[in-house]
C-alpha cells in the first residue's frame, strides 16, 4: 500500500508483522473515495485538505488518515480497539514524520468518550459482517466528535446490511469490487 497524493506521495504504509483483522481498503476504492471527496459533489465542494480535522476510526494501518493528512489535512486521530493496530498507525505516522500532526487512542469505536473537539472528516472502516457502523455514528453523535457539516465515510461489504440511524443521511453510495462506501451527514 502507498499513500496516492499529496507531500507523501509513493510512499509505503506498512501492514505490521501480525496484521491479525486488519484488512486494508485497497488502494483502487482509496483513491476513488479520495477523488470524490476532492472532486465529488457531495464531497468537499472543491475545497482543499486544508484545515480539515480528520478521524480515522478501526484505523488498522491509518491509511485514511494519513492520505488525509499528505493532502494537506490539519491533524487525524487514529482510532482502534487493537494494540497492533495503533501501533502500526503510529509507526506509519512517525515513518512520514506525521506524528506532531496525530494522535492515537485506543478504545471502542461503538464506546467513544466524549470528544474534546469535533472532526470535520470521519473515516469509518469497521471489520465486515460485525454490525458495527449502527453503533459507532450513534457513539460518535452522543459524543459530540461530529462537527456541523462533517462528512463521514462509511465502508462495509456489498453483501452485509447496514443500518443507518434515522438522524443521519446517506448522500451518495458506491460500490468499488465487494466494498460498498457510503458518504452520510447529519441533516441541518
Amino acid at each position: 500500500m502507498r499513500i496516492i497524493a499529496g507531500k507523501h506521495k509513493g510512499r509505503r504504509i506498512e501492514l505490521g508483522k501480525d496484521t491479525g483483522d486488519i484488512r486494508p481498503t485497497s488502494d483502487f476504492a482509496r483513491e476513488a473515495i479520495f477523488n470524490i471527496l476532492a472532486h465529488g459533489k457531495h464531497g468537499l465542494n472543491g475545497h482543499s485538505f486544508e484545515g480539515q480535522r480528520v478521524l480515522d476510526l478501526f484505523c488498522g494501518t491509518g491509511a485514511f488518515g494519513l492520505e488525509a493528512l499528505s493532502r494537506g489535512a490539519d491533524y487525524a486521530m487514529f482510532v482502534d480497539q487493537s494494540r497492533e493496530a495503533i501501533a502500526i498507525a503510529r509507526q506509519n505516522a512517525e515513518r512520514l514524520h506525521e506524528e506532531q500532526s496525530a494522535d492515537f487512542l485506543l478504545a471502542d469505536a461503538t464506546k467513544l468518550p466524549q470528544a474534546r473537539k469535533p472532526f470535520s472528516l470521519i473515516f469509518l472502516d469497521p471489520p465486515y459482517f460485525k454490525g458495527l457502523i449502527e453503533p459507532t455514528l450513534k457513539s460518535l453523535h452522543a459524543g459530540g466528535w461530529i462537527a456541523k457539516d462533517a462528512l463521514i465515510i462509511a465502508e462495509h461489504d456489498a453483501k452485509e446490511k447496514v443500518e443507518i440511524p434515522t438522524s443521519f443521511s446517506v448522500i451518495d453510495e458506491r460500490k468499488y469490487g465487494r466494498a460498498v462506501v457510503k458518504l452520510i451527514v447529519i441533516p441541518a
